[in-house]
């Protein structure tokens, strides 16, 4: 009697077995699903422990929750209706159908990438949809982190005083009628993709977005309280920068994912994105100590934030001199209108944006991608995009249009996000109110959650004898 043939499930066969799809290539996979991984870590516990850390003591809970409860409720949004509003099937020319992405048949079948086709001015097609050589549920889940990260980068804007209901309630709205519009138009197959506008890795779509839709919001929202706005002391330095460093290790994979697999392209972002960032961070800190007289800790931060940003655009299709010198004008311009221009500007000092996400994601955003349209070298745009004979305007040619189509971009972007935030914002303000009432904002975590971040009265922050007494105090700081 003949032994019965042992079966090898499919997924764990070599790939020279029949039953394995032909284009599954393992390390590419490997290498999406770990960049998708870090970029996910750069939200969780990344920005929810930056967050906790950056902002006054009595705020620290109620921060770094508004962060975890956007990644949790992105995913739920994510894979119900938005991927597919975002990388589906065309409803208009801005937008995709809203259908889940739950279904088996779509997720371990082979990915593509809609907005990688190309069409002449006759209509016909001039650049085939590259298919990546992994299941579409690896894509799924790369681009919900990037969802993810964008409602938390818009809350940065926002801590402090919103109410934490609005805010519940304004993460699935910006992300169904906000986020899915920038996504499919520039990324989805949408019209600015098919104009040939150029987002390496999201500049325009996330930090650009984000910075614009939280200063937006933070119009409505209203301020802070006065005792919170005048006076805003980190309560944990050493949080700030673990959560700092999470965010810089993480945009390996925010832009080294980008090119949707582990090629040279993946190479050139990732070595790009760090030296811009370090540049960045460097330039910000010379021109800190020569205006103020003292190296900060949170500029630091805020350089670095603002070279990642800047680089975004790029990374992957900017020479290493451009990210240098990318590097120079991102630790400068955004120190400029946060630093000088912001506290000059009636308009400006009139929205209380708390940690300047307009100046370190919306104005290095909007800056990396003019700067891409300036710097775009046409050997690393062939291998990368789509649109023949792509190039900066820095190398002639057809360069000066592509500079216009990325202003025409950021302009697209700018104005939605403005509009759509703005009425998201009114809508939610007709069922609960956008701002927190005085009594809370008062007390801050213990009165929003029940909960504070430390056991200690005061850690971070001086004390206020109206609120402890003096006998509190003593007794705080007397010798054990």
């Amino acid at each position: 009697m003949a032994s019965p043939s042992v079966v090898v499930p499919v997924a764990y066969q070599g790939n020279t077995s029949a039953s394995v799809a032909d284009w599954l290539n393992k390390g590419d996979n490997a290498w999406q699903l770990v960049a998708a991984t870090v970029v996910g870590l750069q939200s969780v516990p990344g920005l929810v422990v930056l967050y906790g850390g950056v902002v006054k003591k009595k705020w620290a809970v109620n921060s770094a929750f508004m962060a975890l409860y956007a990644f949790a409720a992105v995913w739920i949004c994510w894979v119900t209706w938005a991927y597919n509003m975002s990388f589906g099937e065309k409803l208009i020319p801005i937008w995709g159908k809203a259908r889940p992405a739950l279904n088996q048949g779509l997720l371990v079948g082979r990915a593509a990438l809609p907005a990688t086709v190309h069409y002449r001015a006759d209509g016909s097609v001039e650049t085939a949809m590259v298919e990546p050589f992994y299941p579409m549920a690896t894509v799924v889940y790369f681009q919900c982190v990037f969802a993810a990260i964008t409602l938390i980068l818009v809350a940065g804007s926002l801590l402090g005083r919103m109410s934490f209901l609005a805010w519940m309630i304004f993460v699935p709205l910006w992300l169904t009628f906000s986020y899915t519009v920038g996504a499919f138009s520039l990324w989805g197959g949408g019209f600015c993709s098919h104009g040939g506008g150029s987002a390496y890795c999201g500049g325009y779509v996330i930090p650009r977005s984000a910075g614009i839709a939280g200063f937006t919001a933070a119009y409505w929202v209203g301020p802070r309280a006065q005792k919170d706005r005048e006076r805003f002391p980190p309560n944990n330095i050493l949080f700030t920068l673990t959560g700092a460093g999470l965010l810089w290790m993480g945009w390996a994979g925010f832009n080294g994912g980008g090119p949707y697999a582990a090629n040279s392209v993946a190479s050139m972002a990732v070595l790009n994105t760090n030296i811009c960032t370090a540049m960045s961070l460097i330039v910000w800190t010379c021109l800190d100590v020569v205006f103020f007289n003292k190296p900060s800790v949170v500029g630091a931060v805020q350089g670095m934030i603002t070279g990642l940003v800047c680089i975004t655009p790029g990374a992957g299709v900017v020479q290493g001199w451009a990210a240098l010198v990318m590097g120079v004008l991102a630790g400068s311009i955004p120190w400029y209108t946060m630093m000088i221009l912001h506290k000059r500007s009636k308009i400006l000092q009139r929205v209380d944006d708390t940690l300047g996400v307009f100046h370190t994601h919306g104005v290095a955003g909007m800056l990396g991608g003019l700067l891409t349209g300036l710097f775009a070298e046409p050997t690393l745009c062939n291998l990368f995009l789509p649109v023949a004979d792509s190039r900066g305007a820095f190398y002639g040619g057809p360069g000066g249009a592509q500079f216009g189509k990325q202003i025409a971009g950021g302009l697209f972007v700018v104005a939605w996000n403005v509009v759509v935030t703005s009425l998201i914002c009114l809508a939610i303000n007709l069922l609960v109110p956008l701002r927190m009432p005085d009594d809370k904002l008062e007390v801050g975590d213990d009165a929003v959650h029940g909960e504070e971040a430390y056991a200690l009265w005061g850690d971070g922050e001086m004390y206020d004898v109206t609120k402890h007494g003096a006998d509190a105090d003593a007794a705080a700081v007397a010798p054990v």
